[in-house]
């Protein structure tokens, strides 16, 4: 029996997929998007009412498209992004094909490079790109697994705070997400325990301007992957109230009681590791190394941009830095609720082909994998660190499709 054949078939339907489409289109190749539910899935249920996203709508845009908007230093929410990608798949005419999940790729049998086992049947394609983005599969410890009664929610499919019980709330991780919920839930009136693990802060604005606009500027933002550093923390920012710089000792005058990493566990009584000082002097560090390279090239490229002292003062440390919390009883610290923010995995565990390493990730050169017509795109640091942004992803995109197109003889 004759199954359908494309010449490049293109998996996940968010900002990567739709990219790829679009750069397949302008050069004229066919190809086809398949989207296991629903345009940008991950932003529509995996995200919380009151997210706001960590760039500036100013910087928000996708090729020949770009974000529409009242206030260029706001910050959106996740809703008007799955507005803004869907009004690019309509302007871009992408042939998307929604509730449609690729379930096994595998070498084709004759004809077609290869053969994706689909929920709506085979398909055979020259090329596949993989565009199912860096957020796959959330991590959940299995600490605390057996504790019936306890609710707990990884950040993705954290809501709202009423939609946890009464009382305290453990956020377990200090990164974007548990820092942003964490605030959230203390503004609500919550407790809010907080586990702070090794991060970078970054500054959200320094000397007149944000974060991304000094990424760009200093062209650090298209640093090569071969230039990354050891340090794989993400940059830890914020969107929420406006945008402003995290520092976790103003958390702790706010309410929150911070704690080091979470390490085991006796029934509800967790054992808490004491690194809460060396965590924030870790964030501290690469902060002031942060200040220190914009005031290099403010100096270097003549800039009149008034210096900003203030920003490298310092709050005291909480007590908890000096005395560090050992263990936590949930049951006698009245928490009811943990909130997991402990990030994502790649699951790739679909691709029956030798392209993965011992740890199941692509191996790959700037998206262009081993395997002839296998690509990757949107991961974090595929080819330059704006690899996984919204606005950075294009880039990749080009180059995915123009290899693609050479080697079609174009």
């Amino acid at each position: 029996m004759a199954i359908e054949h494309v010449e490049t078939l293109i998996v996940g339907g968010g900002q990567a997929g739709l990219t790829a489409s679009h750069m397949l289109s302008r050069r004229g190749r066919a190809h086809v998007v398949l989207e296991r539910a629903r345009i940008a899935e991950r932003w529509r249920s995996e995200r919380w009412d009151g997210l706001r996203f960590q760039f500036p709508n100013w910087s928000v845009q996708l090729p020949d498209f770009p974000f529409r908007h009242a206030d260029p230093d706001g910050f959106t929410t996740s809703a008007h992004i799955v507005e803004f990608l869907d009004a690019y798949a309509a302007f871009i005419a992408a042939p998307v094909r929604s509730g449609v999940a690729v379930t096994r790729l595998q070498r084709a049998a004759s004809g077609a490079r290869f053969r994706a086992e689909t929920s709506a049947g085979p398909i055979a394609a020259d090329n596949v790109i993989v565009a199912t983005g860096p957020y796959q599969r959330p991590v959940l410890p299995a600490l605390l697994h057996d504790q019936p009664g306890l609710f707990q929610v990884h950040a993705s499919r954290y809501r709202a705070p009423d939609q946890l019980p009464a009382g305290a709330v453990l956020v377990v991780g200090g990164g974007a997400s548990g820092a942003q919920i964490a605030e959230e839930l203390v503004r609500a009136g919550r407790r809010v325990f907080l586990s702070v693990g090794h991060h970078r802060r970054m500054p959200r604005r320094y000397r007149g301007r944000d974060l991304i606009w000094w990424l760009a500027e200093m062209k650090l933002d298209q640093t090569p992957v071969e230039r990354r550093g050891p340090d794989r923390a993400l940059p830890l920012i914020t969107g929420a109230y406006g945008g402003h710089t995290i520092d976790f000792r103003q958390f702790a005058n706010q309410g929150i009681t911070l704690l080091g990493r979470v390490i085991s566990n006796d029934g509800r009584v967790l054992e808490i590791a004491p690194d809460l000082g060396d965590s924030l002097a870790a964030g501290d560090a690469a902060y002031g190394t942060f200040l220190d390279l914009v005031d290099a090239y403010v100096a270097r490229q003549g800039l009149a941009m008034p210096a900003e002292p203030g920003a490298r003062a310092r709050l005291a440390d909480p007590p908890e830095v000096r005395e560090p919390i050992r263990r936590l009883d949930l049951d006698a610290a009245g928490i009811p609720a943990v909130i997991w923010s402990t990030g994502y995995a790649c699951d790739f565990g679909w691709i029956d082909l030798p392209v993965l390493d011992d740890e199941g990730l692509p191996k790959h050169r700037d998206g262009i994998s081993e395997v002839p017509g296998l690509y990757f795109l949107g991961l974090m640091w595929l080819s330059r660190m704006n690899s996984s942004f919204l606005s950075g992803v294009a880039f990749d995109a080009e180059h995915l499709a123009n290899h693609i197109a050479g080697q079609r003889g174009e």
